[in-house]
């Protein structure tokens, strides 16, 4: 894990350090999120022990309110490489929803995967699709840029028979579509 980190972002903390602050946020109350890029060239061996530190800290804190996993976008980067597969990322969203029982909310990646994979994680596992963003700029900026308004995102959730809402933060609902 930490092999992938020190190649892909040398400078910032490793994940010993990163799973401190946040059983340290979560014991003072503050509920956080936890992610997983994927696509980096790691193994699932890998991920999978990504997602078992993250278990280990939900089963001692209760402190993540979701679990993001997403996929890295090679281009317009120094990284480069190739594109994530949606097979393979919809393989670790079902894999993540099974082995993260813990965490109550897995968010998919319509910003990463567009809407029409967007609207099948909610069938391998995600109960989000996380938000209708403003301004995206870090996945924009790799040459990835999938566009969504509130109406469209409704019609996707519908359309994968689920009923469409808006949430806070900490996933009270704010309306109904």
């Amino acid at each position: 894990m930490d092999e992938v980190r020190k190649r892909v972002s040398p400078k910032k903390i490793m994940t010993d350090d990163w799973l401190h602050v946040m059983e340290c946020a979560h014991s003072i109350g503050m509920e956080s999120t936890a992610t997983m890029v994927i696509g980096f060239g790691e193994t699932m061996a890998q991920r999978i022990e990504h997602m078992e530190k993250v278990r280990r800290l939900q089963d001692k804190t209760g402190g993540f309110r979701a679990f993001i996993t997403w996929t890295f976008q090679p281009g317009n980067t120094e990284l480069g490489g190739e594109r994530t597969s949606g097979w393979d990322y919809m393989k670790t969203l079902a894999m993540t929803r099974l082995y993260m029982d813990n965490v109550k909310h897995i968010q998919g990646s319509w910003v990463t995967q567009g809407e029409r994979i967007g609207q099948l994680t909610l069938g391998f596992g995600a109960d989000d699709l996380g938000s209708i963003m403003l301004e995206e700029n870090v996945v924009r900026a790799a040459g990835t840029s999938y566009e969504m308004s509130i109406n469209k995102m409704a019609d996707v959730i519908r359309g994968a028979g689920k009923k469409p809402a808006q949430r806070d933060t900490e996933y009270r609902v704010l309306k109904r579509y």
